[in-house]
């Protein structure tokens, strides 16, 4: 039993920063079967070889492939409160102990700023792994203050969407921030500073019914889940076969939903493009 017990040990990928990316030295791709190594996975970006189904990754994923080289985290002081003692199956404070222990994260988005070919951004990014990246209070608070450090430092902003919705332990306090990340997000159009929106698998609910939607550019990973109600939802109320790959991000694409989708290789080039493009229009 001892070399059992060692051997599971041994296969442990121990972080800093708990990763929605798999660990361990095997990986199965989710959608065509076909086992890998994690190094494999890895090296390309968390992309399968074979169907090109894109794994979920993590907010510091995203800062690793993106950013120059060094970035700063900023809000990471601000953390949910069981403000509303909300009580289910699970009280919402155990809960976000769990969550906390689990990911090693503060919350479901996580914000840094640094430089894409040495142009500055703020990025937040979701993370799905803690409360199904649900958008509570904090979310958008985090959100908001991003809004604000853009404008007061004349950067470019851009959020990567991964979430299920709003966050029922908070009640309307979750509904609210639809209504106040949107608010926000007009005070930096008028200020003419451009906001990027990365919708990622999965994006649903009041996330995009708000600010993952509202982006000047708005684009997606490839075969991402996008959508407000799930497919079983909608067609238990209209009662009608929904047409193939619907809430895919390929059916938005072709709907006019999206600007486009790029793929996790291209992003960080796509990204230095676009801030070439929003900061000097006649260098593009």
């Amino acid at each position: 039993m001892g070399w059992f017990k060692r051997f599971k040990e041994g296969i442990q990928t121990a972080t800093k920063n708990k990763k929605e990316a798999p660990d361990g030295l095997w990986y199965k791709c989710k959608k065509c079967n076909e086992t890998i190594t994690v190094k494999e996975l890895r090296d390309n970006y968390y992309i399968c070889p074979k169907c090109e189904y894109h794994t979920r990754i993590g907010s510091y994923d995203y800062f690793e492939l993106l950013f120059d080289g060094k970035y700063d985290i900023l809000f990471d002081n601000l953390v949910s409160k069981d403000f509303l003692e909300f009580t289910d199956l699970v009280d919402y404070k155990d809960r976000l102990v769990k969550a906390k222990e689990k990911t090693h994260l503060n919350e479901a988005i996580t914000v840094a700023v640094g430089k894409i070919a040495k142009k500055p951004i703020l990025i937040s990014a979701m993370d799905f792994s803690f409360i199904g990246g649900s958008m509570g209070s904090v979310v958008g608070e985090k959100i908001s203050r991003s809004v604000d450090y853009c404008i007061e430092h004349k950067i470019p902003y851009m959020n990567i969407s991964k979430s299920g919705g709003a966050r029922m332990m908070e009640s309307a306090f979750s509904l609210m921030q639809m209504a106040k990340t949107s608010a926000k997000l007009s005070q930096l159009a008028r200020k003419k500073i451009p906001y990027f929106s990365f919708l990622t698998d999965p994006t649903t609910g009041g996330v995009t019914a708000s600010f993952a939607m509202l982006g000047d550019i708005n684009f997606s990973e490839p075969g991402a889940l996008i959508g407000f109600a799930g497919p079983r939802v909608i067609k238990e109320t209209i009662k009608r076969d929904l047409p193939e790959g619907f809430q895919s991000s390929e059916f938005l694409l072709e709907h006019g939903f999206l600007d486009f989708i790029v793929d996790r290789k291209s992003l960080r080039t796509k990204l230095a493009d676009l801030l070439t493009l929003f900061s000097d229009p006649q260098a593009a």
